[in-house]
Formats: structure tokens, C-alpha cells, sequence
């Protein structure tokens, strides 16, 4: 059952977190790289939806389990013309039929599902043969040094950010669950701290 906490604070505190300048310029990169009907995993409090080119994205079915967030979507600023629908629903059992979109969109949400391979297959599932997966995620740092300090901080950092990990691979997970990449950026966003700061970012389609 979700706490006080859940419903009034923390999803404020996620789209604060979600909209700092590193983490905008990101979006900023990946989202207008999405085409046709799209599917937005976690759209959370629609963050993305500024950056969606409706030349291209001919439509925006977001899913959320929160009803919080998905009301900050709702009322979200959106490119002028952009059909956007944002639909109750968790990215581990998505109510879509198979090879319904072009591309799937996945933007910092890995690290908070409960498990990652069942979103991936879902996406996989969703996705037309011929689409696109855009991710960009944080995840599991490549530096022994770093890595120790995810798993000192994980289990405090996950209880106060809404399930959020710290310590979860994002490109080999994606290439695991029958994806291939096609194009990968991987790097520390400026201005946050290292442990929270790994992020891997990229293109990729079915193998």
C-alpha cells in the first residue's frame, strides 16, 4: 500500500530529481530520435514529452503505475500538436498487443521496476520488427571504486527514491533480453555525484 509519503512526496521529489539540468540534457538527446507510434516505459511525470518531435512521433501512449505521476503527465508541457495518451500500467505486464509500436522509449526508469528482464521482453514484444528501443538509463558503474560505493548507498538510496537502484547493468541487460546496439554512449552526467551518476545511453533493435 502506497505511504503519505509515496503519494505527496515523492513523486514531486522524482520529477525535481528527473528534471536537473544533467539529466534534461540527456532527454534533450534521445527523446527527439523517436518515430511513428511510440511507447514511453514510465513516463513518470511526463519529463520527455518537451522533447518529442511531432513531425516524426506520430503518437505518445505513456504507462505509469502511479496515479500521481501520471496526473503530473497529463498537465505536462508538450510540443504543440503531439497526440499523447498516458495509460495506468506497469512496464512488467504491458496491456499492448504484439508489434504495436516503432519505437519504444525507456528513460531513467530500469533502475526502479521490479524486474528489468520482464521489461525488456516486454518491450521486445511490443515492438515492431523494424523498431527502435531508446534508452537512457543510470546503472551499474564500470569503476571497482564506484561500484563499492552503489552498494554501500543502494540500500538506503532505494528505500528513499521511490525502489531506485544503483547497481543494475543497463546496456548488457538490454543486449541479454534479444536486442542489439546499435549505437551506445556511456558516461558520468556532469554535476552529480558518481555513484548516482553512471549512464548509459543508446539505440537499439531486434536481433
Amino acid at each position: 500500500m502506497a505511504t503519505w509519503y509515496d503519494r505527496h512526496i515523492l513523486p514531486r521529489l522524482l520529477c525535481c530529481a528527473c528534471g536537473a539540468p544533467a539529466i534534461r540534457e540527456q532527454r534533450e538527446k534521445i527523446v527527439p530520435l523517436a518515430r511513428g507510434r511510440v511507447l514511453e516505459l514510465g513516463i513518470g511525470g511526463g519529463l520527455n514529452l518537451a522533447f518529442y518531435d511531432p513531425r516524426t512521433a506520430t503518437s505518445v501512449t505513456g504507462v505509469d503505475p502511479s496515479p500521481e505521476l501520471r496526473a503530473i503527465a497529463e498537465a505536462a508541457p508538450r510540443a504543440e500538436g503531439l497526440a499523447v495518451e498516458v495509460t495506468a500500467g506497469e512496464a512488467e505486464r504491458l496491456p499492448f498487443a504484439d508489434a504495436s509500436f516503432d519505437t519504444v522509449l525507456c528513460t531513467f526508469t530500469l533502475c526502479s521496476v521490479r524486474s528489468t528482464a520482464a521489461v525488456l521482453a516486454e518491450a521486445r514484444r511490443v515492438l515492431r520488427p523494424d523498431g527502435r528501443f531508446l534508452f537512457c538509463e543510470h546503472g551499474l558503474s564500470p569503476d571497482d571504486g564506484v561500484v563499492r560505493w552503489q552498494r554501500r548507498l543502494e540500500p538506503l538510496w532505494t528505500r528513499l527514491a521511490g525502489g531506485c537502484h544503483l547497481t543494475r547493468p543497463v546496456s548488457a541487460a538490454i543486449a541479454a533480453a534479444g536486442f542489439t546496439l546499435d549505437e551506445t554512449r556511456r558516461f558520468y552526467l556532469d554535476k552529480v555525484p558518481r555513484p548516482m551518476g553512471w549512464c548509459e545511453q543508446g539505440v537499439a533493435r531486434l536481433a
